[in-house]
Parts: structure tokens; sequence; C-alpha cells
């Protein structure tokens, strides 16, 4: 009896060590940005300028030939891994159609300075959406990507420049929810500081909202970009990538699905007539 108290007391002690090792760790464990700035030869190589602000910070990227009579501004919050440099296949797919594509980079991401997180997230992407829209004109659109997605849900609910639309690829309901289904064996949910509720950011938010997932995503399974879907009482639409996972979707700009998702937000499409 005494040797299987100990096990279990070891077991519990070993358990709550590492609950508070995911808790004090957890801004090392959610984001995963690169240190380094891109090349200047690699940014051009892509089709990539660096998009200096009108207070003159270094804020992310522009193409090097924006369209001349643009039909508006989308700003593309990127994913997770990488930098927005990487994310230049959006400035190949978006801007034939004939919009500005603006790749602003995040606090502590790719050589800019400061520190990840939701507040400095949110509080940066306030400045970026009004410096893209005084600079760039409007209709202004917010673009996510996986945690992008969160970063645009929440701009839009703290901004005061006026969003005509939403696209959200790959999205979630919560970051919290979503730390509970990857840390299953630890109460995540109940550790995470930054919330990212897409659910409540985008509940007032009169817009349409585009949801693209892929079918097979096992980083944010459907049922957390599904949840938020399913709580938009506003114009939406929903695009499910068959077979693919969340690395591995149609990002080709060929893809039809650019399109339909651009036609949706700017009401070219019929179906943009109501709620879903």
């Amino acid at each position: 009896m005494h040797s299987i108290l100990v096990l279990l007391l070891s077991l519990l002690l070993g358990y709550s060590l590492l609950m508070l090792f995911v808790f004090l760790g957890q801004r090392k464990l959610i984001y995963h940005p690169p240190s380094e700035k891109p090349m200047n030869s690699y940014v051009q190589t892509v089709g990539l300028r660096e998009w200096l602000t009108q207070d003159g910070t270094f804020r992310g990227y522009l193409s090097i030939h924006r369209p001349a009579d643009s039909k508006g501004t989308i700003v593309l919050f990127h994913g997770n891994a990488g930098s927005a440099a990487d994310r230049y296949y959006y400035v190949q797919a978006l801007e034939p159609l004939g919009f500005t594509v603006v790749l602003p980079e995040y606090p502590g991401y790719a050589g800019r300075p400061g520190q990840p997180g939701e507040s400095q997230f949110v509080s940066d992407a306030v400045v970026v959406l009004q410096q893209a829209h005084e600079s760039f004109g409007g209709p202004l659109y917010v673009w996510g990507e996986s945690l992008g997605c969160g970063v645009a849900a929440a701009v839009v609910a703290h901004t005061d420049e006026p969003v005509a639309g939403i696209a959200l690829l790959m999205p979630w309901d919560t970051l919290p929810d979503l730390a509970q289904t990857l840390y299953w064996y630890l109460p995540a949910k109940w550790f995470v500081r930054d919330r990212f509720d897409s659910i409540q950011h985008l509940d007032d938010f009169k817009g349409p909202i585009a949801v693209v997932i892929s079918e097979n995503d096992e980083v944010i399974t459907t049922k957390h970009s599904l949840r938020l879907y399913n709580a938009l009482t506003t114009q939406k639409r929903l695009w499910t990538f068959s077979g693919a996972t969340h690395n591995n979707w149609p990002s080709n700009a060929n893809e039809p699905w650019w399109t339909e998702v651009i036609h949706f937000l700017s009401g070219e499409d019929p179906k943009n007539a109501g709620p879903d």
C-alpha cells in the first residue's frame, strides 16, 4: 500500500509540474515567431516590397506592382508559422482580381520588435487597419489565416474603420476551447491567458463573413471552425476543401474559390443576399 501511495504522489507531483510548465511557458507553446527578418532578395523575388506606414514604422509588405485602379484594400493577418512575406500567394491570387493586398507583420515576428500576444497583436492591428485605409482607400476587407483569424476577428471588434467584409481561413471559436482539444490531458482551457474569442468578437459585425476550412485539418479541427460559423448571425458562406489538411490546401492563384470568396464579400454574388 505504501508503494502505491508513493507512486500516486509521484504521478500527482509530475502532473502538477507539467501543468506549471505549460502555464508559465504557454506563449512559447502557442506562438512560433521566426526570429530573422526575410532577406530583401527573397522579398523582391516573390514580388513584394516593405511597407512603411506614415509614422515610418515597418509593419509588413505590399506588392511591388499594386493595381492602378483598386477595387478595395484587403489586409491579411497571417498564420502562426513563418512571416508575412511567406504569404505572397495571397497577393498573387487577390491582386489580379483588382484589390490592393497588405501583408502586415506581427510584433515579435520576423525582426519586428515586441512580444507576441493577443493585446499586442490587436493594438498593432488597429493601427495597421487605420493606416492601410488612409493610404490605400476602401472598401476595406479583413482576411485572417489560422492564428490570423483570431487577430482579424478581434481587430474588427476594436477598430473604428469601416470593414466591408471578412474572410476567415481555418478559424477557431476560442483559443481556450481549441487548446483544450489539443491538450486534452490538461485543464488547458483554464490556463490560456490569450482568449482570442472569435465568437464574441464577431457577434456585432453586420457585414458578410466568408469561412474557409480544410476537411482534415489536424491543428484547428473542423468542430471549432464550424462552431464559430454556426454562431455567426450575419451574412455568411462556408467553403470546405475536401481532403485538405491545415498546411495542405489549394493556395494556387488559379483556384476558383478565391474569386468566389471575393465575389461574396464584395456583393457580386447573389448568395450574398442574407444569412445562411
